[in-house]
């Protein structure tokens, strides 16, 4: 008879739990429908009273790009296949289409930098022009992706952009795209013994790319570096880190982010092969992202003198979603911060000798030795050399 009540009770018990579980589960999911009501409403309308063909799968696709679009935010963005794919091959070192790299600023599409004998490069597009339009479509900051993702395309083919430059207004521009091999590190050495390294972006390969240089560098016996990372836009965090490390003492932290939760990490240094090399490090407006962790890591530990422009100022980190079928979530995930604690979004860092670079000579074809920015970069590295 014990027996038979305590399977009776626990018989009573399962099933409350259970109807309790169920309700919950059900309110949480009237909830979530009903926020998300008029959603809903509105595509059974379309469905209902729209003449022409409809396919869920964009109407969904519309709708996820509109939520991500609502929270102003150029760096979250929901990519499909196609801008998925399109992404991946720019990380990995290589794309087709026209040379630029770009920005997101005041809600403006701006070229930071032009590669050389790109399309771009061949037909005068200069870095500060706005991209107002790709192929007839208005792009803005918040469209970032979707600019970059219009420019590229089959080797070949022709894509018309819409430009904005100061003192001349709106223009077009035809570019043929063609494949776009970049080579994110280049360097020589210049005068007496002062090595010159140029960072273009940080990919997959560059850390390693970067190391490899100093070494053939420091065998040609330079005494003195000068880093340049204008118009860098940044790139892989691990890569920068790895990147920086050559400079920063072993288990310093090079930057540490915060998420939303309050949940910090720490990125440190692992030592590397230049610590004390004397380092000079060339930035501007087109410096960004990465690029600023690298050089407020060498400000912050006064191994370096910056020289230049004020850096773009993107002080956020983002984490890429698999969302299945091949598309994916770039989200802003955290904040990142220098070692001494600055989060510089939206500030950017000043150089610590700001030298001015024309825009009358931004016109005119690269001549390195007409670049003011660089002429005086290099005069600090050489005064570097005891």
């Amino acid at each position: 008879m014990n027996n038979k009540k305590k399977w009776i009770i626990w018989t009573l018990v399962i099933v409350l739990v259970t109807n309790t579980l169920t309700l919950l589960g059900t309110r949480t999911y009237i909830s979530r429908t009903s926020d998300f009501a008029k959603l809903f409403e509105i595509r059974d309308e379309l469905h209902k009273y729209y003449d022409g063909a409809i396919n869920d799968a964009d109407l969904e696709e519309g709708a996820i790009k509109g939520m991500t679009s609502a929270l102003n935010d150029p760096y979250t963005v929901f990519m499909n296949k196609k801008e998925y794919e399109q992404f991946n091959t720019q990380t990995e070192g290589n794309y087709s289409g026209v040379g630029l790299q770009v920005q997101a600023k005041d809600d403006n599409i701006v070229v930071v930098d032009v590669f050389e004998d790109s399309p771009s490069k061949k037909a005068g597009v200069l870095p500060k022009d706005v991209i107002e339009k790709v192929e007839g479509k208005d792009v803005t900051g918040k469209e970032l992706e979707k600019a970059v993702s219009l420019m590229k395309g089959k080797e070949g083919t022709e894509v018309t952009l819409t430009l904005y430059r100061e003192n001349k207004g709106n223009f077009d521009v035809k570019l043929k795209r063609a494949k776009i091999n970049l080579v994110t590190i280049k360097g020589e050495v210049l005068d007496n013994n002062v090595g010159y390294i140029q960072v273009t972006m940080f990919d997959e390969n560059t850390a390693k790319n970067f190391e490899n240089k100093i070494k053939e560098l420091q065998d040609k016996g330079i005494k003195s570096l000068i880093v340049d990372l204008r118009g860098n836009p940044g790139g892989l965090l691990d890569e920068c880190v790895d990147m920086v490390s050559n400079f920063v003492p072993k288990d310093k932290v090079i930057v540490s982010t915060v998420d939303k939760y309050k949940n910090k990490k720490e990125y440190k240094s692992k030592g590397g092969i230049a610590i004390g090399l004397p380092l000079t490090i060339l930035t501007n407006e087109g410096t960004a992202s990465a690029s600023e962790i690298f050089s407020g890591a060498i400000r912050d530990y006064k191994i370096g003198t910056l020289v230049g422009k004020k850096t773009f100022g993107k002080g956020v980190v983002q984490t890429m979603l698999d969302t299945g079928d091949g598309t994916a979530l770039k989200v802003t995930v955290s904040k990142y911060y220098t070692p001494n604690g600055e989060n510089i979004h939206h500030t950017g860092i000043k150089p610590d000798i700001e030298v001015e670079y024309s825009d009358a000579l931004r016109q005119k074809p690269y001549d390195r030795n007409t670049d003011p920015q660089f002429s005086k970069a290099l005069e600090i590295a050489k005064s570097k050399i005891k």
